[in-house]
């Protein structure tokens, strides 16, 4: 499945959602959240070709395998958060979506505090 699929996916389910919202608003939520999952999914399949590369990447340059793990991470963190923090503010919780990419962008901070430290070191060293 290409991105043409998956933009279709995505089109179809808004234009059904729509049509059932003036029936059942709930029923249009329901969609548009399940047809958002299955792009989510879809997405998280891809992941496993992207992995290899940056797997071969990471072994030619000779990279620490936690700064991998971090990124894989940050990249985690970062795609849900938006993926809620977007269906929050979808259905006018626009409030509870901001605390939500509050907590991402925290959550990003903590996990790559290590990495920064281990940089900070690196540059001490070389200044001495």
């Amino acid at each position: 499945m290409s991105i043409i699929a998956v933009a279709a996916v995505g089109v179809i389910a808004v234009f059904l959602a729509v049509q059932l919202k003036g029936m059942k608003g709930e029923y249009g939520f329901y969609l548009s959240a399940a047809a958002g999952l299955f792009i989510l999914f879809y997405g998280i399949r891809k992941l496993e070709g992207i992995l290899t590369v940056i797997n071969e990447i990471r072994e030619a340059i000779r990279l620490n395998q936690m700064y991998f793990i971090t990124l894989m991470k940050l990249v985690g963190i970062t795609y849900i958060g938006e993926f809620a923090s977007g269906i929050c503010r979808d259905n006018g919780y626009g409030f509870l979506g901001n605390q939500i990419e509050i907590f991402g962008k925290l959550s990003i901070l903590a996990v790559s505090a290590p990495v920064v430290l281990a940089l900070l070191n690196t540059l001490e060293q070389f200044m001495v």
